[in-house]
């Protein structure tokens, strides 16, 4: 009888239509960290950020590669010999039209340009930086894609406890009606009972409902189409590698592997070059170039000349444009210094926080555990005073309330036991470990 009344309380949850998940297999919590780091969205634009950063690389290396162009004309004109004072009886004025054909190559060499040098090497530091914000920005994206797997677990964990929570409620709603029957309750014991069944079927709909919320959570933390079925292998338990254990192990690891911080460090190297850059450009260049020429009225008449020179270009006033750049750029140098040095606090800070968080963490699990355990031990001391008689449906009810909130309590010390775990291993810089 039992077995009917929990399998008719369940029947529509088990007749939905479950769609099979399209990947290989179940997702496991590492897989989806990677999944986050690799495809979601804000990882997917850091990484066209470097590569437009390693664009740049050429471009600034193209000022020192040589500049080649070519040309052809075909000219059909007049010209007045008298600008050029070449007039004489019989001979001035206007011209007849006259047809002029010319091929050109022109080529052009920098042969010391220490500015464009400085620029160059600036460009390949802001590159590194540009790799390096890859990194962080894969890392909150995956921290944001473990976080969100965590929440389904969690979810999931919650269905289950609110079916098991209703088929307790069931078998004591099965023994008031027989300590009814058999005269030892009154009947608002019995409905006592069945108001509490009610009770837990309304929270069992509302935790699936939180579940499919936080599949779709997911979905979209690892750039999944919101209506792909995901299938989880992990449960709330231990995962992951050892981690440093005191507070100045923790802080010397995180300052040593956090990418942010050293995309920051590069930045500020790139912009040193970037000052230097400017500073050199009050130095001479030098530049090789010149022309190939064939030209004359006809394609059987052309004629071969030629041009090649030497520039050096010495840069003398430009309006103090120069020096100018060049504070504004200490200025920027100077705001860099301190962004990193608050960078630095921010991280020590963090690191030691993500311990005590987590050994916070381990302390609720290890409470709620026993927590749980006393829960079960009151339900079944309230149910045998129950069938005894001695106890009415109060005190049963009561003892399933709080075997409820025993669970939810241990569910959610797991939860947050496994997002200290995981901020632990974003805030020290070690979540491309995991594996």
């Amino acid at each position: 009888m039992r077995r009917l009344v929990l399998l008719a309380m369940l029947w529509p949850s088990m007749i939905r239509p479950q769609a099979q998940p399209a990947q290989a297999g179940p997702l496991t919590l590492v897989e989806v960290i990677e999944l986050g780091r690799r495809q979601a969205v804000q990882a997917t634009l850091a990484q066209l950020n470097a590569r437009i950063a390693d664009s740049r690389i050429g471009q600034h290396r193209s000022e020192l590669l040589p500049f080649v162009a070519g040309g052809a004309t075909a000219a059909r004109q007049t010209r007045n010999l008298d600008e050029f004072g070449l007039s004489a009886p019989g001979f001035g004025g206007v011209t007849d039209p006259f047809s002029v054909l010319s091929l050109q190559l022109r080529a052009q060499q920098t042969v010391f340009d220490p500015a464009a040098f400085g620029r160059l090497r600036a460009a390949k530091d802001s590159a590194i930086a540009a790799g390096l914000d890859v990194k962080t920005a894969g890392s909150l994206a995956g921290a944001t894609a473990g976080l969100a797997y965590l929440r389904v677990l969690s979810a999931e964990e919650t269905v289950k406890a609110r079916q098991a929570d209703s088929a307790v409620a069931v078998d004591l709603l099965l023994q008031a009606k027989q300590s009814f029957e058999a005269g030892i309750i009154p009947v608002i014991d019995v409905t006592r009972n069945e108001v509490n069944l009610a009770n837990v079927r309304t929270q069992l709909a509302v935790a699936r409902n939180q579940r499919d919320r936080a599949r779709l959570d997911l979905a979209r933390a690892i750039d999944f189409p919101l209506d792909h079925p995901i299938a989880l292998a992990d449960s709330l338990g231990r995962w992951g590698v050892d981690l440093p254990s005191t507070a100045p192990e923790a802080v010397i690891f995180a300052l040593s592997h956090r990418p942010e911080l050293a995309a920051e460090e590069q930045r500020m190297k790139a912009m040193e070059q970037t000052r230097s850059a400017l500073r050199q450009e009050n130095l001479p260049s030098l530049v090789f170039g010149g022309t190939i020429q064939e030209s004359g009225r006809e394609i059987s008449t052309l004629k071969y000349s030629y041009l090649f020179q030497l520039g050096l270009n010495v840069p003398i006033l430009d309006g103090f444009r120069r020096q100018l750049r060049t504070t504004e750029q200490s200025l920027r140098l100077d705001a860099e210094t301190i962004r990193i040095r608050d960078l630095r606090h921010q991280i020590e800070a963090e690191a030691r926080q993500a311990l005590l968080d987590l050994a916070s963490a381990e302390d609720q699990v290890s409470l709620a555990n026993d927590r749980l355990r006393l829960g079960e031990l009151e339900l079944h001391q309230a149910e045998e005073r129950f069938k005894a008689g001695v106890a009415g449906s109060v005190e049963t009810s009561n003892a399933q309330a709080g075997l409820i909130a025993a669970r939810d309590a241990l569910i959610q010390a797991r939860v947050a036991h496994g997002s200290a775990r995981l901020n632990t291993y974003r805030a020290l810089g070690a979540l491309d470990q995991l594996h």
